[in-house]
């Protein structure tokens, strides 16, 4: 394989080879290959596609969640993205600054099984214990007891009407530990906000029964089909945001001690891609012999 080839296979998975993800059979058909995405475009995380870019269809000048406002091709792909979370179709993370990862249904267990504290209804923990601010133990009760809300319901909800930044800050911390998820949006009011094992009660409980060790290989297997083939760098890089190296290392070893992963070589580096199927790996040693 050649790195122009390389190219060329990532950009027909990612919907920027000219069929742009303009539907919403074509967002869902998207995410169903790529597994996950990130809502915007992040220069420090280049191996992983972008939803604005599919929707546009695309590299050449995508907006960034800072100049989204002004662009508004953002908007139209945002609204697109929404629908895909109203229809249960995808759910969102904010794992990353400056945007979020989408995630299709069916992989979204996965990084629940990583990130989650396996308690759905209990209180998160605060920050004395460790974990989350006080506020944004009063806005995880607010919601549970009062069903979805938006930022302006909750100030009322919370009490002491705290501010703009320290509702989001409240918000963003019940968010990255999957208490919460983001259900709706629109332009008057804002986001809508659920407790998470109430919107998705059978991906939580599927999350449940996923064990790490499953959940990382999974996460792993799926990203290659995205991506084609990686270093192991890159691959650590990425998922050391949901767990450390090590265990991202050990997942790797244990792929390939097992056959599912192999070694390609792409112009001058040696990358990690998944393993061919068995007949064509009988076919290539015929074609060598």
């Amino acid at each position: 394989m050649t790195d122009q080839e390389l190219q060329q296979q990532r950009a027909h998975i990612w919907r920027l080879d000219g069929n742009p993800a303009r539907t919403i059979e074509d967002a869902r058909s998207f995410l169903e290959k790529a597994g996950f995405c990130l809502m915007y475009p992040v220069r420090t995380l280049a191996l992983v596609p972008a939803f604005v870019a599919a929707y546009i269809g695309s590299t050449e000048g995508l907006p960034d969640l800072k100049h989204a406002y002004a662009d508004p091709r953002a908007q139209e792909a945002t609204d697109l993205m929404v629908r895909l979370l109203r229809e249960r179709s995808s759910y969102e993370i904010n794992l990353f600054a400056g945007t979020d990862l989408i995630i299709s249904a069916p992989l979204f267990p996965y990084f629940y099984a990583l990130l989650s504290d396996r308690n759905p209804k209990a209180p998160p923990k605060t920050k004395a214990q460790g974990d989350v601010s006080l506020l944004a133990g009063k806005v995880f009760t607010a919601i549970q007891e009062h069903g979805p809300a938006t930022k302006h319901q909750l100030r009322e909800l919370v009490g002491h009407e705290p501010t703009d930044a320290a509702l989001e800050r409240a918000l963003g911390e019940l968010w990255s530990v999957l208490k919460i998820t983001r259900v709706d949006h629109n332009a008057s009011d804002g986001a809508f906000w659920d407790v998470l094992y109430r919107w998705a009660p059978e991906a939580v409980k599927e999350g449940l029964n996923i064990s790490a060790p499953e959940a990382i290989t999974g996460l792993l297997s799926k990203y290659l089909e995205s991506v084609i083939a990686v270093t192991q760098e890159e691959m650590e890089q990425f998922f050391s945001h949901l767990v450390p190296r090590s265990k991202v290392r050990e997942a790797i070893n244990a792929l390939l001690a097992a056959r599912e992963l192999s070694f390609i070589v792409v112009g001058t580096r040696t990358l990690i891609q998944m393993a061919p199927p068995a007949d064509e790996k009988d076919l290539r040693r015929r074609n060598i012999g």
